[in-house]
């Protein structure tokens, strides 16, 4: 019996580090196509809830446009215990960041996953604080810095994956595909 062909991947963001990401594992989709989505936080929302929100509507939005594709959608939130840190943030002592990875398949099957990455900053001095704004690189990241430029060296240490602090937890990511039936390279 022949394996049905691997759906197309279409990847709903416009963030070129997912796209980054993505081709790190040897996945390359086959349209980026973003989605406008109101990414406000609702009231008592819960960052873990606030992340798995936003990629599913990412993901549904995006989903009518592309019938018959395998849709990846993924949102990162960064928190500071049960406060969701707005994009372009200037500061912080330590952040959770929760990046959530949403599909839906061809067939409408939804699947999603949420990664997790703990990230302590040193305590950074006015001085430090300024400079960083100034260069501009943390506007609209979320948590307003971006870990994979300048701001590595104000971190002290990260626990969990690498990925899912720059925006696609990648293992979640391509355990996802999987069970969709794209083929990952090992």
């Amino acid at each position: 019996m022949a394996l049905a062909p691997a759906p197309r991947l279409v990847l709903a963001s416009a963030s070129p580090r997912r796209l980054e990401l993505l081709r790190q594992i040897g996945i390359a989709p086959a349209a980026v196509d973003p989605a406008e989505v109101d990414e406000g936080v609702r009231p008592r929302e819960l960052p873990r809830d606030h992340a798995l929100r936003l990629a599913r509507e990412k993901a549904a939005a995006v989903a009518p446009r592309h019938p018959g594709a395998l849709i990846l959608a993924a949102d990162t939130v960064v928190a500071c215990g049960r406060r969701i840190l707005p994009k372009a943030e200037s500061e912080a002592d330590l952040r959770a960041c929760l990046p959530a990875v949403a599909m839906i398949g061809p067939d409408g099957t939804r699947r999603e996953r949420l990664g997790l990455g703990i990230v302590a900053f040193k305590r950074l001095e006015a001085a430090e604080i300024d400079a960083y704004v100034r260069c501009g690189e943390g506007l609209g990241k979320a948590g307003g810095y971006a870990i994979q430029g300048r701001a590595a060296a104000f971190v002290r240490f990260l626990e969990g994956s690498y990925g899912a602090v720059v925006g696609l937890p990648l293992f979640e990511t391509a355990q996802l595909l999987r069970s969709f039936g794209l083929q990952v390279p090992s």
